[in-house]
């Protein structure tokens, strides 16, 4: 065996490496290492510790070890309580671990053994050494941790690469950087590597200090100006001035005393008064009282306005701000009616529910306008947090009031009209549900005294005309729901849209674009134009988008070709605006096979649904397609199920279920759909492919079907039937049970669609499918 190899019991160590020169003690618990450590004792007691890759790992593999490390001489073993042996060794040399000899009961392995190099007495190796002496003097004196004897002791060194070895082992380093150390087996290398850990040291060493001493001064700075200010009272007192607390305390009293605030509220105000007069100002305490009180005097605790009690005003301005929405203009009025007769009548709460661009907003905007009470809205978007409404108990740090609070004082009043947006639109997570808080709000009965729990005090919000918006009914909480009085605010018909754009939303956008003077004319055919081919919305936002594209293309053409006015009429509407988005009335003229247009409800408004079947020859599988939800493919599964039974009654073989496979295929597949009003659709499908029998290309459906034919009622009839004419249909099939939602559609779009009452599919089917002669 080479002179140089050695075969050594192996103890793998967690979170330590060992130097040569180093005498160290640490303790020793797994089974493994203590038998290696009996073995080393029972030959030459010597042992090659080597440092582990990752602390955590328990029972290390090869792969787990580093392979270089340090040969060391045991001296002294002490057995302690529950299986731990503490062990004193002394760095001898360091090794490389050449090859594992065994690795079971412990570790034992072919060590090389690596002596230092005397290092050349060479100007660069002095110039090392002298720098890595310097570097360690100034790590112990910013430190603080290193005896001063330690550096008394390296004077008296005169090798380096003992010297950097003896340093490496007084440093507080990571890991990784004393096993680089450690393996740096040239010594002009090592001197080098230490040289820069001790420069990186020290200059976060000067650093930590530097913050230190700054921390220190502004203590310093406070304490000094608590005392001068201890003596600026006194001095004050001396000399019969009032101080600056005093002042601001007068200033709270008088203010307190001129709000006129209800008897509890300045009992609690007054309270808080003394408190802060007790505290200080300049404690972090009386900075939390001045808060308090500058909310509780900020509030409108019995500031109203006037309520505008004229009701032909009223309306008047309701129907210049506004166009359409009859129904809620209509409970305004009734409101202002019986606000007239008794003005104990408490502020209803309203919800505005329909498609987005409608103008629920806006109403709520006008109605504030027409009341005269000042106008507050709180958008509820993804707010998930109960704090949001009621506030943060003043036990918190950073603590403050709700929005419905932050509302009131927004609105200078008591009785404001208060929009609640997006009300649909709220989710929950482990904070609490803001539903749930909301429950006291839109209470009439409970909201005279809603607390907040940063107030700590009864605020009467009877008074508040609340109004919420949501786009659908569907995600709202039933008790939040059961609080509401609900008003559908549906879809324009184009004639509607027509009247909002040249009254209202031409005006708006000339006036913000600055054009004066009738610079630009937009036609009154060209606004249909634009309503029929270029939008297909129930609102008309995407419309308001359009004229302000009609408004810049016309500024633009007139500052390019130098033009002094602009009439755009339909022409130019083309030009502008590109090729027709939407073809309205141009429907299939041709009565298809299997083809069946539906009617869908969406949060978005009406909106036509086409259903197609094929029937092709298989072993009787049903395919459904186009994203259905799981309600549809009910429909779908039900109105299979009728057709089989119902086979021979309407002239299909009998045996279709075996010798047929049929595709149900809803278009535009990428949109997931959903819905209990296809049934209807379904049947007459799937009747249509199977028999062979058209149908009408002019019809369209809506209805839930039963197993045996019964159509059921559907909801959103009015978005439906807009849609339906949008689209260029002029036959509409209902459920009869929808017969009384007839009232609901406008007259514009009742004359121009022939709606048929079904309650059984084979009224759909009669008026559906053309008859084969």
């Amino acid at each position: 065996m080479d002179k140089n190899l050695k075969i050594l019991p192996l103890i793998p160590l967690r979170g330590i490496t060992i130097f040569p020169y180093m005498v160290i003690h640490f303790d020793v618990g797994r089974e493994k290492s203590i038998l290696a450590l009996e073995e080393a004792m029972l030959v030459d007691q010597k042992i090659f510790l080597v440092s582990q890759k990752e602390a955590k790992v328990e029972e290390p593999e090869e792969e787990d070890i580093y392979t270089m490390g340090t040969i060391c001489n045991i001296k002294q073993i002490l057995k302690l309580p529950g299986d731990t042996v503490r062990v004193l060794v002394e760095g001898e040399s360091r090794g490389r671990l050449e090859k594992y000899i065994e690795k079971s009961p412990f570790f034992k392995a072919e060590v090389e053994i690596l002596e230092d190099d005397e290092c050349d007495k060479t100007n660069k190796c002095e110039a090392l050494v002298r720098s890595v002496r310097k570097a360690f003097d100034d790590y112990t004196k910013l430190s603080g941790s290193i005896p001063v004897e330690t550096i008394v002791t390296l004077e008296e060194l005169d090798n380096p690469g003992r010297l950097s070895d003896v340093i490496s082992s007084y440093l507080m380093l990571k890991q990784e950087n004393k096993q680089e150390l450690l393996e740096a087996y040239d010594v002009e290398e090592r001197l080098q590597k230490l040289l820069d850990i001790l420069s990186n040291e020290v200059d976060i060493l000067k650093l930590e200090r530097k913050i230190g001493v700054k921390v220190k001064n502004k203590i310093d700075k406070v304490q000094k100006e608590y005392y001068l200010r201890e003596q600026l009272k006194a001095i004050q007192e001396e000399l019969g001035e009032e101080d600056e607390d005093k002042k601001e305390i007068t200033r709270y009293k008088n203010r307190i005393t001129k709000a006129k605030l209800p008897k509890l509220v300045k009992e609690k105000a007054l309270y808080e008064l003394d408190r802060l007069k007790n505290s200080g100002s300049y404690s972090a305490e009386g900075g939390v009282i001045r808060t308090y009180l500058d909310w509780i005097l900020d509030l409108p605790w019995n500031a109203e306005t006037k309520d505008n009690l004229d009701i032909k005003s009223a309306r008047m301005v309701l129907e210049k701000e506004h166009y359409g929405l009859e129904d809620v203009k209509d409970r305004i009025i009734e409101y202002l009616a019986v606000k007239k007769m008794s003005n104990s009548l408490r502020g209803p709460i309203l919800c505005l529910v329909g498609p987005p661009g409608v103008g629920k907003t806006s109403i709520a905007r006008s109605i504030a306008h027409a009341l005269n009470r000042n106008f507050v809205r709180m958008s509820l978007g993804g707010v998930r947090d109960e704090a949001e409404i009621r506030g943060h108990r003043k036990t918190y740090i950073g603590a403050i009031p709700g929005r419905i609070v932050y509302g009131m004082k927004q609105a200078k009043s008591k009785n404001p009209l208060f929009l609640l947006d997006e009300i649909d639109k709220m989710s929950n997570d482990f904070k609490g549900d803001p539903a749930d808080a909301l429950l006291e709000v839109l209470d009439a009965e409970q909201n005279s005294t809603f607390r907040d729990h940063y107030l700590e005090l009864e605020f009467d919000l009877s008074k508040v005309l609340f109004i919420t918006t949501a786009n659908s009914l569907e995600t709202i909480p039933r008790p939040l729901l059961d609080r509401m009085e609900v008003i559908e605010v549906s879809g324009y018909t184009s004639e509607e849209k027509f009247h909002i754009a040249k009254d209202h939303l031409l005006p708006k956008k000339l006036k913000e674009h600055e054009v004066k003077d009738n610079k630009i004319k937009i036609s009154d055919s060209s606004l249909y134009f634009v309503i029929e081919n270029y939008t297909r919305e129930s609102g008309v936002r995407s419309l308001e988008r359009k004229i302000s594209s009609l408004i810049r293309k016309s500024i633009a053409e007139m500052i390019e070709k130098d033009k002094d006015k602009i009439i755009v009429n339909t022409n130019k509407v083309k030009s502008y605006l590109g090729p027709e988005l939407f073809t309205y009335e141009k429907t299939d003229k041709e009565d298809k096979i299997g083809v069946v247009m539906g009617m869908a409800w969406t949060g978005y408004g009406g909106d036509t649904l086409p259903v197609e079947v094929t029937a092709m020859s298989g072993t009787g599988k049903l395919e459904l397609t186009g994203q259905l939800g799981d309600v549809m493919k009910e429909s779908a599964r039900a109105g299979y199920s009728y057709v089989r039974a119902n086979a021979k009654k309407y002239g299909i073989d009998e045996e279709f279920y075996k010798n047929k496979d049929i595709h149900i295929h809803v278009p535009e597949g990428a949109v997931p759909k959903d819905g209990p009003s296809a049934g209807v659709t379904m049947i007459t499908a799937i009747i249509s492919a199977l028999s062979g029998k058209k149908v009408r290309h002019n019809v369209a459906m809506t209805g839930e079907i039963t197993l045996t034919g019964r159509v059921l009622a559907i909801g959103g009839l009015k978005e439906k039937s807009l849609a339906a004419y949008r689209a260029g249909i002029d036959t509409v099939i209902i459920p009869k049970e929808n017969e009384k939602d007839l009232s609901k559609i406008p007259k514009t779009i009742k004359s121009k669609l022939s709606f048929i009452l079904a309650d059984n599919i084979d009224t759909v089917l009669e008026q559906a499918l053309v008859k084969i002669d």
